[in-house]
């Protein structure tokens, strides 16, 4: 168990860094925790395991309507737990969703607003930022700074992408131990850390989820006798797909995406399995989700557009959670809600001390697990860049800026400049093409100013602002109200 003098260095690193005393709580908590050892599991503070999937669609997910592949394993979180139908990301692309999911904090707010880069520099938002030196800042608190400090064993497996430098590790902001890929897998180097150390260069990738796995599992079991709060972001399905021999089926060629995702559904019941053997299945909240919407190949379950544009598709994503004992089976929410409301709620219901002056866009949403709660927001919104896209509010969805941001390629004769070439991506030659687009794409065209009515129009193919100009006001006045920045 981490020690009480590690705890009270860690408050210290708080109250200098946020100006508040903490010091009380976490030290009661501290002793607490020290006198505890012996407890059983089920006295112990719950352990978290948040597995993050990689551009997960929201229909990729038997649970949510795939129809060509099953996922018994990841449904197992929703039939033993909850599930949300309606949960953002508040960007269609992926460093400041994480950013968002480990802060509860909107882009503008924690300022990670572009995916740091290792290659070259992405546009000119990113040179003005000082180019690959993107990454998050010191002054931000992050989830796992919270569980550090609570007396927690805290790791990381999979992709960091909040920063590749070393000022940016992972285990300069509050995890105990890394292992995995700095950024995107497609993203060159492709390299494999332990840590703050290379271990492997280049990857082979075909065997990354099951050393993640393999890696979760362990860390399992070497704390199951002491509270643990386990990030594992999955590199899968972002492209390159990369499923192991043992799920590749070259027999049905095109079916690598199915591949790569039941791979990841025996990876997310690997954990289940491990968390059942060691007697911690009871006091382990585990939750599943992506960080964005798909790219070519998955599938949206029949929502508009595709990661990197702000229509459904590219921004709403599935959400599971299970909690033995506390999350009655089967609860379904409507309710909107987002990746910002992960940080506030874990700390709420594990009782992790937050400082009172942190300004938080998240919310505790854990009524929406347990109950007919209503969503806690009066509006939700979703960012490109340092812009704000849309405002969703109750059943109303306003896009402020043209939902399609980036141009997108359209036909198989696209070639994409990251696709494995046995050198420096090792991951197999076949990927999916441009024409396998994985969502919607009728409707009226993009357009500033749309409004859609997502409860009878889910796949925002009519646009009705000409009907409520009223709505169209009330939302751009909530966009204007909000303030986005402050400490």
């Amino acid at each position: 168990m981490v020690g009480f003098s590690f705890v009270v260095e860690r408050v210290a690193r708080f109250v200098s860094k946020h100006g508040v005393v903490l010091f009380l709580v976490v030290a009661l908590w501290g002793s607490a925790v020290m006198e505890g050892r012996s407890q059983s599991a089920a006295q112990r503070p719950p352990n978290v395991v948040l597995i993050l999937a990689d551009d997960l669609g929201y229909g990729d997910l038997s649970s949510f309507g795939q129809p060509g592949w099953q996922t018994p394993n990841i449904d197992r979180l929703a039939t033993e737990g909850a599930r949300l139908t309606h949960f953002y990301t508040p960007t269609p692309y992926c460093a400041p969703t994480r950013a968002s999911l480990l802060t509860g904090r909107y882009p503008l707010r924690h300022g990670l607003i572009l995916n740091p880069n290792p290659e070259k520099v992405n546009n000119s938002f990113q040179t003005f930022r000082g180019g690959d030196d993107l990454g998050i800042a010191d002054s931000q608190l992050l989830l796992s700074e919270l569980f550090k400090t609570s007396g927690y064993a805290t790791k990381i497996i999979g992709k960091w992408h909040l920063g590749h430098k070393p000022q940016f590790f992972p285990t300069r902001h509050g995890f105990d131990e890394y292992y995995g890929i700095p950024y995107s897998n497609d993203m060159r180097p492709v390299l494999l850390m332990e840590n703050d150390k290379v271990v492997e260069y280049p990857v082979v990738q075909t065997t990354l989820t099951k050393r993640y796995t393999q890696e979760a599992v362990r860390y399992i079991e070497q704390h199951k006798d002491k509270p643990f709060f386990l990030y594992l972001p999955h590199a899968m399905p972002h492209k390159p797909l990369t499923p192991s021999e043992e799920f590749y089926t070259p027999q049905t060629k095109g079916d690598i995406y199915a591949d790569a995702m039941r791979e990841l559904d025996w990876s997310v019941g690997e954990v289940l399995k491990k968390l059942a053997d060691t007697g911690l299945e009871e006091n382990t909240i585990v939750i599943f989700l992506s960080d964005n919407g798909p790219w070519f190949g998955g599938n949206t379950g029949g929502l508009r557009g595709i990661k990197s544009q702000n229509w459904e598709g590219g921004i709403r994503v599935p959400f599971l959670i299970r909690w033995k004992g506390r999350i009655q089976p089967g609860q379904v929410s409507k309710e909107p809600a987002g990746v910002i409301d992960v940080f506030p709620t874990l700390a709420k219901v594990v009782g992790l001390a937050v400082p009172k002056d942190l300004v938080l866009d998240g919310r505790d949403i854990f009524s929406l697990f347990v109950s007919n709660g209503k969503t806690p927001h009066d509006a939700l919104f979703s960012f490109y860049n340092d812009k704000l896209q849309t405002v969703r509010s109750g059943k109303w969805k306003l896009h402020v800026l043209s939902p399609e941001s980036a141009q997108l390629p359209s036909d198989a004769s696209w070639i994409d400049p990251r696709l494995p070439d046995g050198v420096t991506i090792l991951a197999p030659f076949e990927q999916p093409n441009a024409t396998q687009f994985p969502g919607i794409k009728t409707g009226v065209p993009a357009a500033a100013g749309l409004l859609f009515d997502l409860e009878t129009d889910p796949a925002e193919q009519r646009d009705v602002a000409h009907e409520h100009p009223d709505i169209v006001k009330q939302l751009k006045a909530k966009a204007a109200a909000y303030n986005f920045k402050g400490n």
